[in-house]
């Protein structure tokens, strides 16, 4: 195989040289919140919206002139400054702004924006607010670096600076010692993707002489034996620590610990996606490696039923978007893992999920501020009725995640299903499957949620949330909605220089795919109807189920990680302890000893006595002349 061709970038020119601000302004604003809090005040959450609100208005301007440009024109670089230079070679530090990162860049200011507006509402009453928006701040400024970077070495500054946010913001709450387990569980995970990233980026360096996205592109091509293997399994290593693809996949059910618009931020819009992007981005590795890609496929489908599964068996209504979240993720990576035919359809998914799981993790935010923070939907019941605009926002994204026709959800994932089938019937079958069971665990959370009668503990009363946080779930709604038609003719076209993928014909009426995924949906919402919707909703959840015991145990994914990583290096530390305390230490005490008891005779018969002395001239005269004698006789 060959890797696809990418037209390079150009020269940066007018508006393009500006570029740099969509990082820097958000990166402002988390210095000023983080170092000068106290002297900014009150008005840091505010300044922290219009900093992020300034950058958006810099990626709009930016993409407006994208779509002005020659198509040959529309890939740029942006050079700041060189990084540093050892003998003939040299690490700039530049900008790529190409149809592919354009998008995120209007993904994370857009829906960050959003979500920053949401917490001006959601942290009012938070002493550390201020702190929580410099956090936010300094996550969006690492996320944009990420995408916005043109080598691999750039992307991991801000790779690990996401990392390094996110554990700040999953532990936010470091009061609470679920919070602050949480926050270390999702860094230690998470660093063991980036050991992949590491070298992964070590192996481009020695075969590449280079990290530059433009000099892997072309030196990809030359690439002999199993490296490109090698190079794309390393990279959907880190691709799986940061989206939380399985076997990495534990951290992101705990990290719902930390505050709502976090869960919003991070695991839906911004950092989950960072290793579809990845895998995209690195295309021309994987088109190399059918290896590589059948890898990335069945790491997706693999983790787009764990989490499903996971999704239908939780009463956390938070934690059931958390695994609608991996199992999302886990059908753009399906996509990015089919090559060219799937590339642009990852990303689509990519994008109609970042506004209709945002607008969802948003609205259980709404919900849980109306519930006195509770969290277990068999506490809620009947909420639509007390929050309307909550409710129907939310069934927007409902709609849009379970694919009811013409939403966002609809165009994006049913594209991805066809592709599915067009590399294999199975695993064609299994992303229909798990359509089938998003719409049941979905349906299941709406009925529970918003459905039924109510079942609120004392002293609850439900209301909705004021307008600073009810509008952005509006626009959100909004989005879920109509995202996917707007982008539906256009996106693939859009993609293609930046991915090297040709446009497929996009059909106007449903394939017989399409339509078997619409019948396999509309199953899966009958059964949660007839499950969950005629039936009351019992206190506690019924147990004897193994499936769904499974599911509330995400899957034992912590016991199996205990099992296969955490004892066995307890165990080889205990030994390597033992060892130390009896082998090497132990034969250093041993001499030590035998020198300190050498000492204690040396020292006794060195006592000071003049009479002992002689005794010992005396004796030792005597063994002398013993020897003499026994010498003259012999």
């Amino acid at each position: 195989m060959t890797p696809m061709e990418v037209a390079d970038p150009v020269a940066a020119t007018g508006l393009f040289g500006y570029a740099w601000l969509m990082i820097a302004l958000p990166a402002l604003g988390a210095l000023l919140l983080l170092a000068f809090g106290r002297w900014v005040g009150r008005a840091g959450p505010y300044m922290a919206v219009a900093m992020i609100t300034g950058s958006f208005l810099v990626a709009v301007a930016l993409f407006v002139q994208q779509l002005g440009a020659p198509a040959d024109h529309r890939a740029v670089s942006v050079p700041l400054y060189t990084w540093f230079a050892t003998g003939s070679w040299q690490v700039e530090v530049a900008l790529l702004i190409d149809q592919l990162s354009i998008l995120f860049a209007l993904l994370i200011t857009g829906v960050g924006g959003l979500i920053h507006v949401y917490s001006l509402g959601y942290m009012a009453h938070d002493e550390r607010k201020r702190r929580f928006f410099g956090y936010l701040n300094l996550f969006v400024a690492a996320m944009l670096t990420l995408v916005l970077a043109d080598n691999y070495l750039v992307l991991f500054v801000g790779w690990e600076g996401v990392g390094l946010a996110s554990y700040l913001l999953i532990g936010f709450w470091q009061h609470k010692p679920s919070a602050a387990a949480a926050a270390k569980k999702a860094f230690v995970m998470n660093r063991v993707g980036d050991l992949g990233m590491i070298l992964a980026i070590s192996t481009m360096l020695a075969m590449f002489g280079s990290s530059a996205f433009v000099d892997v592109n072309h030196g990809a091509a030359h690439l002999e034996g199993p490296w490109a293997t090698v190079i794309g399994l390393l990279l959907l290593l880190g691709a799986c620590g940061k989206s939380a693809q399985v076997p990495l996949q534990a951290w992101l059910l705990d990290a719902m610990e930390g505050p709502t618009p976090v869960s919003a931020l991070i695991h839906a819009a911004t950092m989950v996606t960072a290793g579809v992007y990845l895998v995209v981005r690195s295309h021309a590795i994987f088109d190399l490696s059918p290896d590589a890609q059948a890898a990335v496929v069945i790491v997706g489908t693999v983790t787009l039923l764990a989490g499903a599964w996971i999704g239908t068996s939780k009463d956390d209504i938070k934690k059931v978007l958390a695994g609608s979240t991996m199992s999302q993720i886990g059908y753009m990576m399906l996509a990015a893992g089919i090559g060219p035919a799937g590339y642009a359809f990852a990303i689509f998914h990519l994008l109609t999920h970042g506004a209709f799981k945002a607008n969802m993790f948003l609205g259980a935010g709404s919900v849980m501020h109306g519930m006195d923070d509770d969290v277990d939907m068999r506490h809620y019941g009947n909420l639509a009725k007390y929050l309307p605009v909550t409710f129907w926002t939310f069934a927007m994204g409902y709609l849009a995640i379970i694919g009811f026709p013409l939403t966002a959800g609809y165009f994006s994932k049913d594209h991805i299903i066809e592709a599915a089938f067009g590399r294999s019937a199975l695993v064609g079958s299994l992303a229909l499957l798990g359509a089938g069971v998003t719409a049941f665990y979905m349906t299941r959370l709406m009925l529970m949620t918003f459905g039924g009668s109510k079942r609120w503990l004392d002293g609850v009363h439900p209301h909705e949330s004021p307008r600073v946080m009810t509008i952005p779930l509006i626009v959100l709604g909004v989005l879920s909605v109509i995202a996917g038609a707007v982008m539906n003719w256009w996106i693939q076209g859009w993609l293609e220089p930046a991915t090297g993928a040709h446009p497929h014909e996009v059909a106007l009426l449903p394939t017989a795919v399409g339509w078997a995924t619409m019948l396999v949906v509309a199953a899966g919402v009958a059964i949660a109807w007839l499950v969950f919707g005629r039936r009351p909703i019992p206190a506690v959840a019924p147990q004897g189920n193994p499936l769904a015991e499974a599911g509330r145990n995400d899957l034992f994914g912590d016991d199996l990680n205990d099992l296969l990583v955490v004892q066995p290096v307890l165990g080889l530390s205990r030994a390597a302890v033992a060892v130390d305390a009896k082998g090497i230490d132990g034969l250093v005490h041993t001499v030590s000893r035998s020198i300190s008891g050498l000492s204690v005779g040396g020292r006794r018969v060195q006592n000071g006595y003049v009479r002992s002395y002689a005794l010992t001239m005396v004796l030792g005269v005597g063994v002398v002349g013993v020897v003499l004698i026994l010498g003259l006789a012999g």
